[in-house]
């Protein structure tokens, strides 16, 4: 769903307050954060989605790369994972389904957690992700609300898993790029995470499919900040542009534009830059807002990061785009 009709449907919810809930639905901060004592909080989320490449294993891997990286834009570090499953069993192999939750084992594994159980439906369409729960100290977290101006805005992986994987499903994507898109929403999100505590960075949220847009005001709300991005500076994946301009688009990148209309001051960004910004990710990077002074450092800790903005006072706008 759309981060506006997600609003609309948490709006009327009652909220109730918990001294132990440290971090809850109000910030739309990617993971819930329980604290069980004054060194140890408990981290959860759950996530799922329909396959968006062919090979059941590698679809398997990338949702649970996809769940995971939730956690860890907490700074939280994963314990276990319960695997969510529909699968059309009278239409499909039950090989495949195998497949699939081998590549979710094995992401789970590689975080340094365990795949304890799950539960599975009968459904027309294939879905597959997990309920993650992790650990973190209730003093070193990462949050939508710990931004502070002047500190650096860093990306952690380039843009554009989205219309890359629209133009594979029509299958015109080349291999080359293709096996760059599954290598990029395959890797974990740890280095980055784990580097960001070590910044002392309190603020950060992973890309995913209300785009870096859309994560960013969710930042710039929590913190009462305004983020400013130099386009120039934002990494954009091989291909995705090309993919754009071949007539790749997404509903969600629709739903996030309309959310956003307000909240962004656009100046003079062009269509293809525009659905960029919007575009879904699966599996994206961390944004995190890094302390000017540690910058060098996190990049250097975090091969693939770019430095693409800074935290302002409050303005007009949640995102002002230069």
């Amino acid at each position: 769903m759309g981060p506006g009709d997600l609003a609309r449907a948490l709006a009327p919810l009652p909220v109730h307050s918990d001294p132990r809930l440290l971090v809850g639905r109000e910030t739309f901060d990617d993971a819930g954060v329980f604290a069980l004592s004054d060194e140890l909080a408990l981290v959860q989320t759950v996530d799922f989605f329909a396959p968006i490449v062919d090979d059941p294993y590698t679809f398997g891997r990338i949702a649970a790369a996809n769940a995971l990286s939730d956690v860890y834009a907490m700074g939280g570090e994963p314990m276990t994972a319960l695997a969510i499953a529909g699968f059309p069993s009278s239409s499909a192999p039950i090989e495949v389904l195998t497949e699939i939750l081998r590549g979710g084992h094995d992401a789970v594994h590689e975080a340094g957690a365990v795949l304890v159980g799950g539960h599975t439906i009968i459904d027309e369409e294939i879905k597959f992700g997990l309920a993650v729960t992790g650990r973190a100290h209730p003093k070193r977290l990462l949050t939508n609300a710990g931004a502070r101006p002047g500190q650096v805005l860093v990306l952690t992986k380039p843009l554009g898993t989205g219309l890359l994987a629209t133009a594979h499903k029509s299958g015109s994507l080349a291999p080359a790029l293709l096996e760059r898109l599954v290598t990029t929403m395959m890797a974990l999100n740890a280095t980055a995470s784990r580097a960001a505590l070590q910044v002392e960075s309190r603020c950060a949220t992973d890309i995913t499919g209300f785009g870096l847009l859309g994560h960013a005001t969710n930042i710039a709300r929590a913190s009462t900040v305004t983020l400013r991005l130099i386009l120039a500076d934002i990494p954009v994946m091989a291909g995705a542009l090309e993919a754009y301009d071949a007539g790749a688009r997404t509903g969600g990148a629709e739903r996030n534009a309309s959310f956003l209309a307000e909240r962004v001051e656009w100046h003079a960004v062009g269509e293809r830059q525009r659905a960029i910004l919007l575009d879904p990710q699966t599996s994206g990077g961390l944004l995190v807002a890094v302390p000017a002074p540690r910058v060098a450092e996190y990049l250097s800790l975090v091969p693939d990061a770019v430095a693409i903005g800074s935290v302002e006072p409050r303005g007009a706008f949640d995102i002002v785009l230069a």
